[in-house]
């Protein structure tokens, strides 16, 4: 499975953007999928997660209200509508997918900056 993080990039405050996470490869095997985040100096955190039908979302409570997660299984890509930006948001967002017997995939990550 092979995973690619598109959509990053700087914006202000208040900002909206929309990160995609296309799959290829063994696709089959994908169950859940989820964002993770990584600011400098800090351990990646995981941002939300969503249930292999896309039936079920959870979210860390910093992106609750914000942040909507959502899958498209015919295109194989999954989204992060991300509004209300804060600086603090700012972090390199990875794609993580969940394989057969709970084996992990990331994608290479996307920058997104938010400014004040």
């Amino acid at each position: 499975v092979q995973l690619v993080e598109s959509g990053g990039g700087l914006v202000q405050a208040g900002g909206s953007l929309r990160l995609s996470c296309a799959a290829s490869g063994s696709t089959f095997s994908i169950n859940a999928m989820g964002w993770y985040r990584q600011a400098p100096g800090k351990q990646r955190e995981v941002v939300a997660g969503i249930t292999s039908g896309g039936g079920s979302t959870n979210y860390a409570d910093s992106v609750k209200g914000r942040f909507t997660i959502s899958r498209d299984n015919a295109k194989m890509t999954m989204y992060l509508q991300m509004n209300s930006l804060k600086p603090e948001d700012t972090a390199v967002y990875y794609c993580m997918a969940v394989g057969v017997a709970g084996s992990r995939y990331w994608g290479q990550g996307t920058q997104v900056t938010v400014s004040s």
